[in-house]
């Protein structure tokens, strides 16, 4: 059989291609039908939170006396990216982002030895602080996006 020809032999022949195109149907229904899929992945963000607590403290006076010490003890690590804070009353926030490519874990105890270092310098009152990493697990959003034209 001449391949050049194969559209002709498969018109004068129709059973053969009919019967192939049946076959890699059905074995391509059942390799769909068995394909693991997870509405859920895990993903891990290269970044780490620490939270603090000190009641009855003013925003001014948790950014002064909490928020900048734990910004400027947590610059210093390797891999940081950027580092945002909130500071509210009664409690500070600061969000460490690191590169992609940094493991997580080891960046969450570079953070946890960074704040127990600066923890001298910060205030009595305060609560433990609480360092955690980011899980963008449970259905929340990963990113969110937003778009504006001037003519609308």
């Amino acid at each position: 059989m001449d391949f050049r020809n194969i559209s002709a032999w498969s018109i004068r022949n129709p059973v053969v291609p009919i019967i192939l195109f049946i076959g890699l149907m059905l074995l391509g229904i059942s390799s769909f039908m068995q394909m693991k899929i997870n509405d859920m992945p895990d993903i891990e963000l290269p970044a780490v939170m620490v939270q603090i607590s000190q009641p009855g403290a003013a925003p001014t006076e948790i950014e002064t006396q909490i928020t900048q010490k734990i910004e400027a003890a947590v610059r210093s690590i390797k891999g940081v990216d950027t580092i945002s804070s909130t500071a509210s009353e009664s409690s500070s926030t600061t969000m460490v982002m690191f590169q992609i490519g940094i493991d997580v874990n080891e960046a969450v105890n570079d953070v946890r030895n960074a704040v127990d270092q600066a923890r001298g310098d910060l205030p009595d009152g305060i609560m433990e602080p609480r360092v955690m990493k980011l899980e963008a697990n449970g259905g929340g959003e990963i990113a969110g996006w937003s778009v504006s034209a001037e003519d609308m």
